[in-house]
């Protein structure tokens, strides 16, 4: 063989060398199996909050919970449906209302948080399962080698007005890293950290559409931030996509409903106080909208609820 050959042969060789990642998503629904979410998104963006994850395997303690929940807020926003208050802010909430943190968050704690920050729905969930494993084979002149790394993912989302579970979710999400020489050239190196974030992100981009199929199943609503008379200031505007001359249905919200065999809140007590219009948004570039009640009841306050009208 010419020379020029084996310098060809060899330049091939080094390309196929090059080190390369795949990813691969999974996605199981696991509450409402039977029923399938096919409700498209529609109407303004709802306000959510997302709790950091626990982290139930046996790697990576202190960053992996973190790492997911992060990684679902910035998937949350990408997708243009949500207002997302992130994690940072939701502990520094929780730590000033004396709340446990992380996935722990039961339904009353969810109540608690979505009245404090009037949110629709909260996002916990649990790494339960996360490994990384090395793979290769050896030839007589190449060398290949790559990285695996598997998680699996639980998520709950809770909708803060009732406490109850409205969507569980357990999403799994693999990627790998492939490197490989030739004639001991090519690339060495130890462990691939950046397998972490792409095996989560592949475990948790479907949980996106998930929610906001299920999340769209309900009316929308915000809340009273303030009132004066019959002007109403809600906690949201141009930002969550509210639009002037939209019609919204205003309720207090009373003492809570307890299912008597579980003894859970499935619901409060509601006085209507009649339909508000979107006049206007609140001040410049804030995510909050002015509105004028119309109607007989009582006068309107903060933390009461508007719902999109049907």
């Amino acid at each position: 063989m010419s020379k020029s050959k084996i310098m060809t042969a060899a330049f091939v060789l080094l390309a196929a060398c090059a080190p390369s990642k795949s990813v691969k998503k999974q996605q199981t629904i696991s509450a409402n199996e039977t029923e399938k979410l096919e409700s498209k998104f529609s109407g303004p963006k709802r306000r959510i909050g997302v709790v950091e994850f626990e982290n139930k395997s046996a790697y990576g303690q202190g960053r992996l919970g973190g790492a997911a929940s992060d990684i679902l807020v910035t998937e949350l926003v990408k997708s243009g449906k949500f207002i997302v208050v992130e994690r940072d802010r939701m502990n520094k909430i929780m730590e000033e209302q004396k709340l446990q943190s992380q996935g722990l968050i039961d339904s009353q704690t969810a109540v608690q948080i979505g009245q404090v920050m009037g949110l629709e729905a909260i996002v916990v969930g649990s790494v339960s399962q996360f490994g990384v494993k090395k793979e290769g084979s050896d030839y007589l002149i190449t060398q290949s080698k790559q990285q695996v790394a598997e998680v699996a993912v639980d998520l709950r989302l809770i909708d803060v007005q009732s406490g109850q579970v409205i969507l569980a979710d357990s999403g799994k999400g693999r990627a790998k890293s492939k490197k490989a020489s030739f004639l001991g050239m090519g690339t060495k190196g130890g462990y691939d950290e950046t397998l972490e974030g792409e095996a989560l992100r592949a475990a948790l981009v479907q949980f996106v559409e998930n929610a906001a199929s299920q999340l769209n199943k309900k009316a929308w609503s915000c809340m009273v931030a303030d009132a004066s008379g019959s002007e109403l200031y809600l906690n949201a505007g141009q930002d969550s996509g509210v639009e002037t001359g939209m019609k919204l249905d205003c309720y207090r919200q009373g003492a809570e409903i307890r299912d008597p065999r579980s003894n859970q809140v499935i619901g409060h007590r509601e006085e209507y106080l009649g339909r508000a219009e979107v006049e206007r948004y609140c001040g410049e570039g804030g995510d909050c909208a002015v509105a004028r009640l119309a109607g007989s009841g009582a006068a309107a306050r903060p933390k009461d609820i508007c719902r999109l009208a049907k």
